[in-house]
């Protein structure tokens, strides 16, 4: 038993230092299921460019996770890997250089997706549908 203990709290931590994988819906909605087969429970869809956490895959299926933090299956030839964001603060400021203090681009409200384009440090660089770019902190969006 205090083997088995050991082991598994070594795993905890090797996974915990791996890079999460994020990946966005391709071109077209897609359908997440309760299983990684179309034969199982549909659950919901999934919009156009909405950022999605890869947990797993197997058989041409991904288990991923959703910015509202549900799990389910998607088929990997849903996913892109252009990779998005969503505003997870009220309201964000997308600002014209990585600082509180920098003028306002755009505001975006909770839930827009936002095309990454640069995501180390601090602050993410985004690009709006719009074509409006800026920084946004990482600590108001989810997809990092």
């Amino acid at each position: 038993p205090m083997r088995r203990l050991v082991f598994g709290a070594l795993g905890l931590f090797a996974t915990a230092a791996w890079p999460l994988d994020f990946r966005s819906i391709g071109e077209v909605p897609a359908v997440l299921y309760g299983g990684p087969s179309q034969k199982t429970e549909k659950l919901y869809v999934v919009s156009v460019a909405s950022p999605v956490e890869v947990i797993s895959a197997i058989d041409g299926w991904a288990k991923v996770r959703t910015v509202g933090g549900e799990i389910a299956w998607v088929e990997s030839g849903a996913l892109a890997a252009r990779r998005t964001v969503a505003v997870t603060a009220p309201v964000a400021a997308i600002r014209a250089a990585p600082a509180d203090t920098a003028a306002v681009v755009v505001s975006a409200r909770k839930g827009v997706v936002l095309e990454l384009l640069d995501g180390t440090g601090a602050w993410a660089r985004v690009r709006h549908r719009d074509g409006a770019q800026g920084y946004l902190r990482n600590d108001q969006i989810w997809g990092l």
